[in-house]
C-alpha cells in the first residue's frame, strides 16, 4: 500500500502532481518498522498521505482518513465534538496515535485513545496509517494499528513558509501559519493555527448550536551538533473549548488543554546508530455542565526510550530498544501504572526479491507482569510490477486506568490478547495500480462496559471481561489510474465482517465502505476534484436512542482551485453536496451541505 493518493483528492492539488508521487516505490515509511524503511521493501500495510492532501482536502482530518481503505470514523457532533477512528473494524482504543513521535493517547480517558474531534489538517505535513497488529513495535493499544502524524516541515533551504485563511459553513473561520528554516546542519519549523466555528447542535433532539474554538501550536527542530551527534525536539500545544449538550442535562462546555514534548539525541558510533529520547504528555479536561458526573479529568505520561540500530551487512539491519513508561490519571478517583519494554527487530533481505522483518517485544507491566508479542512480515517481488505481502502478528491491550480504577472499573481485569493475519497483492501498470488485501484479527477476553455488572458496585454497570473471541475480518481493494495528462481516477472498497463474541455485528462498523473519485486539470491554473463515498450495513450501539439515524449513507464532495500566481492559490470545496441526513453515532448530528472558500500563499 504505497503512497496512496486515493481519496477525495485535495481541492488544492493538481492531478499530475498526485499521480507522479503515487508510484514512487522508494517512498520511506517511518512507522512500519523500528527504523525508517523503503515502503516497497516492507510487508506492512501502510497508507501515506502527504503534503497539500493532508492540509486542505477537508475541514476535519477524520473525513480525509475516512477515504482510505480499512478506515472509518464516528463523531458525536460538529467540529470539536468527540470523534474517533476505527481501523479494520476495531475501535479507537486499539489504535495508537503519535504526533512527531509523541504518544497522544489520553491516559485519563475511558480508554487510552486519541480524540480526533478538534484536529484539522492545518499545520500537518504527513500521515502514515499502519494497519494490523503492531504491539511488537508499539506495545499496548496497537492491535488495530498506528496513525503516525508529522507536522509541517520546510521543503527547501533557507527561510520558507505558508499562510492560509479559510471561511465557510457554520460561520467557521480558520487561519494558519507555517514558518521554517532549513540549513546545512539542521532545520526548525513552527506552525500555528486558529479555528472558530459556531457549529450546529450535537444533540439530534435540539437545535442549539454547539460552537468550537481552538489554538494549536507546534514547534520542531534538529541540528547536527557534530558529524556524529544530532540533537532535536518537538512541542505540541492545543487549547480548545467545545460547547456540549448532555442528554437530559444542562448545556456546558468541555475545556481541553494538551501539552506534548519530546527531546532526542542521535549518536553514531561505528556501525551502530543510537537514539535516546524523552517524551511527555499532559492533558486536562474540564466539563462545565451543571451537575456534571465527572467535572475534571487529568492525565500524564512520561516516556524514556533508547533505540539502537546496527547494519549487519548482507544479513540486513538489527534494531533493539528499551522503553520505560509511567502513566497516571485523576478523575472521580485516581490511579497510575508503569511499564518496561524490550524490543528487537531483524530486517533481512533474504534475496533480491524477498525482504523479511521479524520483531519481538516483551512488556513488563507494573500490574500484569510479562507480555510477549511478535510480528513477522514479508514482501516478495516476483516481477518489477508485482508485490505480494504477508504479515502475522500477536498483540495485547492492557486495561486502561479508568477501566481499572474509576467508579465503573474492575481492578481484577486482565489484558486482552490478539492475533492478526493478512496477505495482499499489488500490481503496478504504466499508468496506475491495483491492490487487494485480506485481513483477519481475533481478540480474546475483550474488555467492555456491561450495564448489568455489579463487581464495581456502581449500581449502573461496570467494565468487565467478555468471554470468548471477538473477530474482525475482511478485504480491502484499491485502484488508481492516470487516464491522461489531465485526469486521474481512484477507487477503493472495504468489506468488514466484525463480530463480537456473541456473534453480533460490532456497532458503528460498516460492512461495506466504497469510495470513487477523480481529479482533473481543467487548465494551466484551474483544477478540480469530485468524489463519492457510500457506506452500508451499519448497526447503532446498544445505547443509541430508538429514533437514531445510524445506517446507510452516501456523501458527495467536490472542489475547485485556481492558481492566482505561482505562489498563491484560491480554492472552494463543498462537503456533503447533496445534504445527506445521517448519523455515525446514534443521537448525534453530522454536518449537512457545507461550503468553504480559502486562500493559500507560500513564500
Amino acid at each position: 500500500m504505497r503512497y496512496f493518493a486515493t481519496c477525495a483528492i485535495c481541492a488544492l492539488a493538481t492531478a499530475p502532481a498526485v499521480a507522479q508521487e503515487a508510484f514512487e516505490l522508494d517512498t520511506i515509511t517511518v512507522s512500519g518498522s523500528l527504523t525508517p524503511q523503503e515502503i516497497a521493501r516492507t510487508g506492512a500495510s501502510v497508507e501515506i498521505i502527504n503534503g497539500r492532501d493532508v492540509e486542505t482536502s477537508d475541514t476535519a482530518l477524520t473525513n480525509r482518513l475516512d477515504r482510505l481503505p480499512g478506515v472509518n470514523s464516528t463523531s458525536n457532533g460538529p467540529l470539536g465534538a468527540s470523534s474517533s477512528i476505527q481501523l479494520r473494524g476495531l475501535p479507537a482504543r486499539y489504535v495508537g496515535v503519535r504526533i512527531n513521535g509523541i504518544d497522544m493517547s489520553d491516559p485519563s480517558g475511558t480508554q487510552n485513545q486519541f480524540n480526533f474531534g478538534g484536529l484539522t489538517g492545518a499545520g500537518l505535513g504527513r500521515i502514515e496509517v499502519l494497519k494490523g497488529s503492531q504491539s511488537a513495535l508499539y506495545g499496548s493499544e496497537a492491535i488495530g494499528g498506528v496513525i503516525d502524524i508529522t507536522t509541517w516541515q520546510p521543503s527547501r533551504d533557507g527561510l520558507s513558509g505558508e499562510v492560509r485563511a479559510e471561511a465557510g459553513a457554520f460561520s467557521t473561520t480558520t487561519g494558519a501559519l507555517n514558518l521554517g528554516y532549513r540549513g546545512a546542519r539542521g532545520e526548525v519549523a513552527l506552525s500555528y493555527n486558529r479555528i472558530d466555528s459556531d457549529g450546529f447542535s450535537a444533540n439530534a433532539n435540539n437545535s442549539e448550536d454547539d460552537g468550537f474554538e481552538q489554538d494549536m501550536l507546534t514547534l520542531s527542530g534538529e541540528v547536527d551538533a557534530t558529524d556524529a551527534l544530532t540533537v532535536g525536539g518537538s512541542m505540541i500545544y492545543r487549547d480548545n473549548e467545545a460547547d456540549f449538550d448532555p442528554f437530559g442535562g444542562t448545556a456546558g462546555q468541555i475545556l481541553t488543554e494538551e501539552l506534548g514534548l519530546r527531546g532526542f539525541a542521535r549518536l553514531q558510533t561505528g556501525a551502530i546508530n543510537h537514539e535516546l529520547s524523552y517524551g511527555y504528555f499532559d492533558i486536562e479536561r474540564r466539563d462545565t455542565s451543571p451537575g456534571a458526573f465527572t467535572p475534571r479529568f487529568d492525565g500524564e505520561r512520561d516516556e524514556f526510550a533508547y533505540l539502537g540500530s546496527a547494519d549487519i551487512g548482507s544479513a540486513g539491519t538489527l534494531s533493539f530498544g528499551l522503553e520505560y513508561t509511567e502513566e497516571s490519571f485523576k478523575a472521580d478517583t485516581s490511579g497510575s501504572n508503569d511499564n518496561l519494554a524490550t524490543t528487537v527487530e531483524w530486517i533481512l533481505p533474504a534475496s533480491d526479491t524477498v525482504d523479511i522483518s521479524l520483531a519481538l517485544r516483551h512488556d513488563e507491566d507494573g500490574e500484569f507482569g510479562g507480555e510477549l508479542t511478535g510480528r513477522a512480515a514479508a514482501v516478495w517481488r516476483p516481477g518489477d510490477d508485482w508485490a505480494v505481502r504477508a504479515v502475522a502478528g500477536t498483540g495485547f491491550r492492557a486495561p486502561s486506568l479508568f477501566e481499572r480504577f474509576s467508579a465503573f472499573g474492575d481492578p481484577n481485569l486482565k489484558p486482552e490478547d490478539s492475533e492478526s493475519y493478512e496477505i495482499g497483492v499489488e500490481r503496478l501498470f504504466g499508468n496506475g495500480r491495483i491492490e487487494a488485501t485480506l485481513f483477519h484479527i481475533t481478540i480474546d477476553d475483550l474488555i467492555d462496559f456491561d450495564p448489568g455488572a455489579i463487581a464495581c458496585g456502581s449500581g449502573s454497570g461496570c467494565f468487565g471481561q467478555v468471554p470468548g473471541e471477538t473477530t474482525s475480518r475482511g478485504i480491502e481493494l484499491s485502484a488508481e489510474a492516470q487516464i491522461n495528462a489531465f485526469l486521474s481516477l481512484y477507487a477503493n472498497y472495504t468489506f468488514t465482517d466484525s463480530e463480537e463474541a456473541n456473534g453480533q455485528q460490532r456497532p458503528r462498523t460498516p460492512k461495506h465502505d466504497a469510495v470513487i473519485g477523480l481529479d482533473a486539470t481543467l487548465s494551466d491554473r484551474l483544477s478540480g476534484s469530485f468524489d463519492i463515498r457510500h457506506v452500508a450495513d451499519v448497526d447503532p450501539s446498544a445505547f443509541a436512542p430508538a429514533n437514531n439515524k445510524v445506517g446507510d449513507y452516501t456523501l458527495v464532495g467536490m472542489g475547485l482551485s485556481h492558481a492566482l500566481t505561482d505562489s498563491t492559490t484560491a480554492y472552494i470545496r463543498v462537503e456533503n453536496l447533496f445534504d445527506e441526513d445521517y448519523e455515525t453515532a446514534g443521537g448525534f448530528n453530522t454536518a449537512g451541505r457545507s461550503a468553504f472558500v480559502g486562500l493559500r500563499a507560500s513564500f
